[in-house]
């Protein structure tokens, strides 16, 4: 067999254990959301990964949902993550525009909520408040919607 063609395999098979083990580490995480009051729109949710990117608004991850499986409030959905410690955000999208809408005093005027953590006073919660450890498999997460 000539160089190239060894060479190639062993490419080949170097690249498909890479991407074999990239697709084991990621972990499918449950999240109960509770609290909805509208079957109306789209819920997102935003991952991040330190208080570096909540603060800058860069979330590592976006999913966003259909409300269809909505029952009496409560909606649960799966997402893909890798283990980790993590700050998961959400947004009840009630008009889809794929924001958070506030009014003039800029409180929002859809439902927000954060990882098994709900925000009782009027002061935007740091990371180490609602971050949650997801190293262990079946992971879940309970996120309370809260509407001004």
């Amino acid at each position: 067999m000539k160089k190239t063609n060894v060479f190639g395999i062993n490419l080949l098979i170097g690249l498909l254990f890479i991407f074999l083990a990239s697709y084991i580490q990621t972990q499918e995480t449950q999240v109960k959301v509770t609290g909805i009051r509208s079957p109306k729109g789209k819920v997102i949710l935003n991952v991040f990964k330190d208080n570096e990117t909540y603060d800058d608004e860069k979330p590592c991850k976006k999913f966003v949902f259909d409300k269809k499986a909505l029952v009496n409030g409560t909606l649960t959905v799966k997402c893909e993550l890798e283990p980790g410690i993590y700050g998961i955000t959400l947004v009840d999208d009630e008009n889809e525009n794929g924001k958070i809408d506030k009014n003039l005093i800029r409180m929002p005027k859809e439902g927000f909520g954060f990882s098994n953590f709900f925000m009782e006073k009027l002061k935007k919660p740091t990371f180490d408040d609602f971050k949650v450890d997801l190293k262990s498999p079946n992971n879940q997460v309970e996120i309370k919607v809260k509407y001004m």
